[in-house]
């Protein structure tokens, strides 16, 4: 089962109710799913609302809005309510709208929704990650033979970013995006190897295959991913999730990747620091072998 236990920093109760939300959202029935648009189309004015006119304003029912406060780990709608209100406080509280893309936005607002979507991606991927699902995937990468990433399109880049890192520290890793090649590789990885599913979605075909092949050959698995529920997920030994928000018009915009490689990094010195002393003697040696190649002006 994957590593969804968290501690104190980084249960459940103490994600943000909008990241939440947010990450759940591709699981919930499609009534539930007009309840949630309402809630992050505008989460000051559903603060206001009684159980009744956020019905309404959704064409549902009350059980309805019940159902989907207990589907985020809510006993109640006061609680909703409540919740909604404390977030709307926060400075960097923001409905959907707000971030998305219109015809009349300037120049000015567009620059200013791209770098509050952008900010708040690190932000709330940085609050919400699994303190405990990361220690445990950076001393199963610590301690791998091989370290195998699987990542398509967008995901890729970040694969590869990740694979680097590794690779620099002295960690035997690759970075897949050809999803035949990502087949062949899981095939031969085993006990005491890891592989890295990477997908925004969690529901890229390719690299769920890839990864699911890699748990049935005894690899322990980790999925990167912005939906704890999604079918990537459910493949993962170590569960890490982004906070990225994607909207019609930036859909694998800059702020998932942001998110993830924030996820990346995280990683990366969380390895590091398991043979500090061999990774910074292994970065100062792999500098100094590109030194040549930087022209001085």
């Amino acid at each position: 089962m994957p590593s969804r236990d968290r501690g104190p920093e980084g249960s459940a109760t103490t994600v943000p109710l909008l990241v939440r939300l947010r990450g759940i959202r591709p699981s919930l029935s499609p009534a539930e799913d007009r309840v949630a648009e309402k809630v992050l189309d505008n989460p000051r004015g559903a603060a206001s609302l009684t159980i009744s006119e956020l019905a309404t304003a959704a064409t549902t029912s009350e059980t309805t809005v019940l159902r989907f406060c207990r589907r985020l780990g809510l006993p109640g709608y006061p609680q909703l309510r409540l919740a909604l209100a404390e977030e709307s406080a926060q400075p960097r509280s923001t409905g959907a709208q707000d971030t998305d893309i219109s015809a009349k936005d300037t120049i000015d607002d567009i620059i200013a929704k791209v770098a509050f979507t952008d900010a708040s991606a690190v932000e709330e991927t940085a609050q919400q990650l699994d303190r405990e699902a990361l220690a445990a995937t950076a001393a199963a990468i610590a301690a791998a033979g091989r370290v195998d990433v699987y990542g398509i399109g967008a995901s890729a880049v970040v694969g590869i970013d990740l694979q680097q890192k590794l690779h620099r520290i002295g960690v035997v890793a690759f970075a897949w995006n050809d999803p035949h090649i990502a087949l062949t590789s899981a095939t031969l990885l085993g006990k005491g190897d890891v592989a890295i599913g990477i997908s925004h979605s969690g529901t890229t075909s390719e690299t769920i295959e890839a990864l699911e092949l890699a748990r049935e050959r005894g690899a322990a698995t980790v999925a990167i991913t912005n939906f704890p529920l999604s079918l990537l997920a459910a493949r993962a030994d170590h569960l890490l999730t982004t906070a990225a928000r994607e909207t019609s018009l930036r859909s694998g915009a800059t702020a998932s990747r942001i998110a993830a490689l924030t996820i990346v990094d995280c990683l990366y010195i969380a390895v590091a620091q398991r043979h500090l002393s061999r990774a910074r003697k292994a970065v100062k040696e792999t500098r100094a072998a590109v030194a040549s190649h930087h022209l001085l002006p």
